[in-house]
C-alpha cells in the first residue's frame, strides 16, 4: 500500500526469514562466524540460541543458502518428532533410502553406510535443526547415538541447534547430560541497542531501495527501540505499522506519534507506555495547571 508514497521497490519489514533483506548485526555476523568456524574444524556439536524473534531462523536460512560443497545438509524444521521419526527424516533429506518399519539398528546402520560414503568422496554431511528446543528429550538423546557414528579420524556427521534459550534448561537435565558435554562451540544472540535498531531499520529500508533520506526521526528511533526491545521481528511489526500510519495520514515521515500508534495496535507492546509520554503528560498537567490557576485569579 505504501511502497510508491515512500519510494519503496519492495516491502522492507516482511516476516518471512527472506535472506535478501538479512542485516550484517555484529551479534549475527558474530553467531556466523563461529558457525563456519565449528563447521570447518569438524567439531560434533554447535548450538545457537536466542529468544523469540532474535534472527536464529534467518540466520539457519542465510547457512544454508551459503553451504556449499564439501557440505551436504538435512534440514529439519519442525524437530517435535519421535527418535524414529528423526532417523527417518535425516534420511529423508539425505536421500538414505530405507525400509519405513526398519529398527533403530537397522537405520543407523544405513545412515553409517551413507556417511561413511560421503567421508569416502570428502563430503561433510551436516545436519541443521531448527526450534530445537520442541524436540522431546528422548529424541535429544538419539542426537547423541547419531554423534556417535564417527572414524578414528574424524566426525561423519556434525549438528548445528537452532533453539529458544528453553533449549538450554533442557540440556541440564541428568539424563542427557553425555549430550550437553558435546556441544562444543555455542552462541548467543544478543538484543540490539538503540543504534543497532537504527542500524537495522536503515539497512532494510536500503535494501528496499528507499528514495526518502532520514525517513525515521530520531525520537521515532527511540520509541522503537523501547517498544521492541531490541528484537528484530518486533521491529519488522512495528515498522510495518509506522509506515502504514504514516501513509495513512499522508506524511512522507515516520514520527513518534507513528510509532507509538504501532506499538498501540500490536498486543505484545499495547500496554507498554513510553517514558517520553509520561514526561509530555505531567508538563500538559503542569501548563492546563497554571492556566487554570490564571484563569481563576483574574476572576477572584
Amino acid at each position: 500500500m505504501y511502497l510508491e508514497h515512500f519510494g519503496l521497490t519492495e516491502r522492507p519489514f516482511n516476516l518471512t526469514p527472506d535472506t535478501q533483506f538479512f542485516v550484517d548485526l555484529p551479534s549475527h555476523i558474530e553467531a556466523y562466524n563461529v558457525l563456519l568456524l565449528a563447521l570447518d574444524g569438524g567439531e560434533g556439536f554447535i548450538k545457537i540460541t536466542g529468544e523469540v524473534g532474535r534472527g536464529k531462523t534467518i540466520l539457519c536460512r542465510k547457512l544454508l543458502n551459503e553451504l556449499h560443497t564439501p557440505y551436504i545438509t538435512a534440514y529439519i524444521p519442525n524437530p517435535h518428532l519421535t527418535p524414529a521419526g528423526l532417523r527417518m527424516a535425516i534420511a529423508d533429506e539425505f536421500g538414505i533410502p530405507y525400509v519405513r518399519n526398519a529398527g533403530q539398528s537397522k537405520m543407523l546402520q544405513q545412515i553409517n553406510q551413507f556417511l561413511l560414503a560421503a567421508a569416502a568422496h570428502n563430503q561433510k554431511p551436516v545436519v541443521i535443526i531448527d526450534e530445537a528446543q520442541a524436540m522431546p528429550l528422548e529424541t535429544l538423546e538419539s542426537l547423541r547415538l547419531l554423534s556417535n557414528l564417527e572414524t578414528e579420524k574424524q566426525k561423519l556427521l556434525q549438528i548445528i541447534l537452532f533453539a529458544q534459550p528453553e533449549l538450554d534448561e533442557l540440556l541440564q537435565k541428568k539424563s542427557i547430560r553425555q549430550l550437553r558435554q558435546r556441544i562444543s562451540f555455542s552462541y548467543q544472540l544478543k538484543k540490539l541497542s538503540l543504534s543497532g535498531v537504527r542500524y537495522y531499520i536503515e539497512r532494510r529500508l536500503g535494501m528496499a531501495n528507499l528514495a526518502i533520506e532520514n525517513l525515521f526521526s530520531p525520537l521515532a528511533y527511540r520509541a522503537m527501540h523501547f517498544y521492541s526491545k531490541g528484537t528484530p521481528r518486533l521491529i519488522n511489526i512495528l515498522s510495518n505499522k509506522a509506515l502504514l500510519s504514516a501513509y495513512g495520514k499522508g506524511k512522507h515521515k515516520v514520527s513518534l506519534k507513528n510509532v507509538r500508534l504501532a506499538a498501540l495496535d500490536t498486543e505484545e507492546t499495547a500496554k507498554l507506555k513510553h517514558p517520553l509520554e509520561s514526561r509530555l503528560s505531567i508538563i500538559i498537567f503542569f501548563v492546563c495547571s497554571l492556566l487554570v490557576a490564571g484563569v481563576f485569579h483574574e476572576f477572584t
